[in-house]
């Protein structure tokens, strides 16, 4: 990974990213990973990760971004999306649970939380045979919640 990073950017690459498109990384390995590209390509070259949640490790591994100064997460609505090319890997990241959990640790993502729970109710009308994925959406936001970048 960290040979590919560089290439990219002696390429002429402006930055590079990071994917855990299978969903099999932990947070050691996040951070690991982000330390040695960062230390190849410089802090300007990465700023965002691309996770996946097959291992229910998703939102810890966003965690250990954020520990190691990364501030741009791919997630996708209700989850959707996934990898063709590994059999029983999950979709991506949850936005609804990501935006709550960020959210509830004040750390503000500029999305309310009361209206992407509405486009969600849009898109599972939407689609109803699709399988939808998310804990916040199934149960609710905690009483006495109250988000404060509205």
């Amino acid at each position: 990974m960290v040979a590919l990073a560089e290439a990219l950017m002696q390429a002429g690459c402006d930055e590079v990213g990071l994917s855990d498109t299978t969903g099999y990384a932990n947070p050691a390995q996040v951070k690991d990973l982000v330390r040695r590209v960062r230390a190849a390509v410089g802090e300007h070259a990465l700023s965002g990760l691309h996770l996946h949640n097959t291992r229910g490790l998703g939102l810890a591994n966003v965690i250990a971004g954020l520990e190691v100064d990364i501030h741009t997460f791919d997630s996708s609505l209700a989850g959707l999306g996934g990898c063709p090319f590994a059999p029983g890997a999950s979709g991506n990241i949850v936005t609804e649970d990501l935006v709550f959990m960020l959210e509830a640790m004040g750390l503000r993502t500029g999305i309310q939380l009361e209206k992407l729970l509405a486009v969600r109710r849009i898109l599972r009308d939407a689609l109803p045979g699709e399988e939808l994925y998310g804990f916040t959406p199934d149960a609710g936001l905690p009483l006495g919640f109250i988000q404060e970048s509205k």
